[in-house]
């Protein structure tokens, strides 16, 4: 059997398994009490199915085709995301239900005991690039509701203490940059490059120095990836198809700033504050450039869409997906396969300082 082969099979098996383990009980004890997940598309794992005017949605076919029962949840995904994956490491099997799918309920006191998933599909770090979306203003604000309600609980000291030794991951910029590119954006005539990030940056310490007020210690920060490479940017602004490296650039600006905040900043200032800083940029670079290495055989065309890199018409019950899924990079025009965001997680959670720093997340939720 070649190398290529028993890639592919070593992926089916480990897939089939993850996909097992959604039906049975954690095998391991939960690692921390709870998991809050914030953020955007990367981590949705329904939020937006809840926001009637939002047309930022997953909830149809051929979203979900690898998820259990081929089912569409709201995940911008053929399958599991990334929240999924954490959920999996820390031992609650998957990802925290979505905020929006518990308001209401009888059960909201109980349910958000092992934690919440406040992401959505197309949140900004700025209210203004969130359109109908949960912007992260607005999944801090409720944070603060599920605070409140876990010290009316279990009393302010016991919450404190569940909420400290807690994991709290934030993914978010993205979209943020991608609509500083949009052609009808008024923003580059507002601000240069480096005021943009600076007003990000700025924008982002208000609201992680809010959850940190109320109670959160360990923070995820998850850096945004090579967004100029996803075919959404490459079939529109490059007619060679080739990655756009000024969408690129601000990215790495923009991670530069995140983790000089965090270092330089945050963690000086903030007692108790530890992170993990998550090189989603570094990491993703290495797939583009070395693709065979890491099992990939197309890390430019979407699996699910049509047109141009299969980028001009989105992931939508009409148009056709491809088979070969664990050998895409790109699921549909803006978000990795499951197989990507399985591989991230892995590389976060155990990885080395050029993947993850100044410590992983194993490493943590040890301290």
């Amino acid at each position: 059997m070649d190398d290529r082969k028993e890639l592919m099979l070593s992926r089916l098996w480990r897939t089939a398994f993850i996909i097992a383990s959604m039906y049975v009980d954690a095998q391991n004890a939960q690692l921390v009490p709870a998991l809050f997940i914030f953020g955007d598309s990367l981590v949705d794992v329904g939020n937006n199915n809840h926001i009637l005017l939002s047309l930022v949605k997953a909830n149809f076919p051929h979203n979900g085709v690898d998820y259990p029962a081929g089912k569409a949840t709201g995940r911008f995904s053929n399958g599991l995301n990334s929240a999924d994956f954490v959920g999996q490491k820390l031992g609650f099997g998957g990802s925290p239900l979505p905020y929006l799918s518990l308001q209401g309920q009888a059960n909201f006191s109980s349910s958000i005991l092992n934690g919440v998933n406040f992401a959505s599909g197309g949140a900004g770090i700025l209210d203004e690039n969130s359109g109908g979306s949960l912007s992260m203003n607005k999944q801090v604000e409720y944070y603060a509701t599920v605070y409140g309600n876990l010290a009316a609980q279990l009393g302010s000291a016991e919450a404190e203490k569940l909420v400290a030794k807690s994991l709290f991951v934030v993914v978010v910029g993205s979209d943020d940059l991608f609509s500083y590119f949009k052609s009808n954006s008024k923003l580059q005539a507002k601000y240069t490059p480096q005021q943009y990030v600076d007003l990000l940056i700025s924008t982002l310490k208000a609201q992680l120095e809010r959850i940190y007020n109320l109670g959160a210690r360990r923070i995820v920060s998850v850096g945004v990836g090579t967004v100029g490479c996803c075919p959404s940017q490459r079939s529109q602004k490059n007619k060679t198809g080739d990655c756009v490296e000024e969408v690129n650039n601000l990215a790495r600006d923009f991670n530069d700033a995140l983790k000089s905040l965090l270092s330089s900043q945050l963690t000086p200032n903030l007692q108790g504050f530890t992170y993990a800083f998550c090189n989603t940029y570094g990491v993703t670079s290495s797939y583009f450039q070395n693709p065979s290495v890491y099992g990939f055989k197309d890390v430019v065309n979407a699996c699910c869409g049509a047109g141009k890199l299969n980028a001009r018409v989105p992931c939508l019950p009409v148009v056709k997906y491809c088979s070969n899924r664990g050998e895409y990079l790109f699921w549909d025009l803006y978000h990795p396969t499951q197989i990507v965001s399985q591989m991230l997680v892995d590389a976060f959670y155990e990885g080395s300082v050029d993947q993850v720093s100044p410590i992983n997340v194993k490493q943590l939720i040890s301290t």
